[in-house]
């Protein structure tokens, strides 16, 4: 007997602001800090202190930059984040397969 496959999605990707931000960033090769902060409707330290956790496993990069005076922040997925985002999608995809319909 098998486990089930829930037992496979990753933790840190599935909070539902992280897997937001994750997802958004797949479909990019890099997004503005404030157009993702927009974009999945959180406010600036909720979207920071997500970002901080998917820094740290190594998911996210994140690139600071001047614009003038201006600064601005970039966000990226690596080669890891996006391994395991279409790992977590997978996953996903298992589940809805193996759910009996009534």
């Amino acid at each position: 007997m098998t486990a089930h496959p829930r037992h496979e999605l990753d933790e840190i990707i599935h909070a539902p602001v992280r897997l937001s931000i994750v997802a958004a960033l797949a479909a990019a090769e890099k997004a503005d800090f404030r157009f993702l902060r927009d974009t999945i409707e959180v406010s600036d330290s909720l979207l920071s202190k997500h970002v901080l956790t998917l820094e740290e496993a190594g998911y996210v990069r994140v690139e600071k930059t001047f614009v003038g005076k201006r600064g601005r922040t970039w966000l990226s997925l690596t080669e890891r984040g996006r391994a395991a985002f279409e790992n977590y999608m997978d996953v996903l995809r298992r589940i809805m397969e193996a759910t009996p319909r009534a």
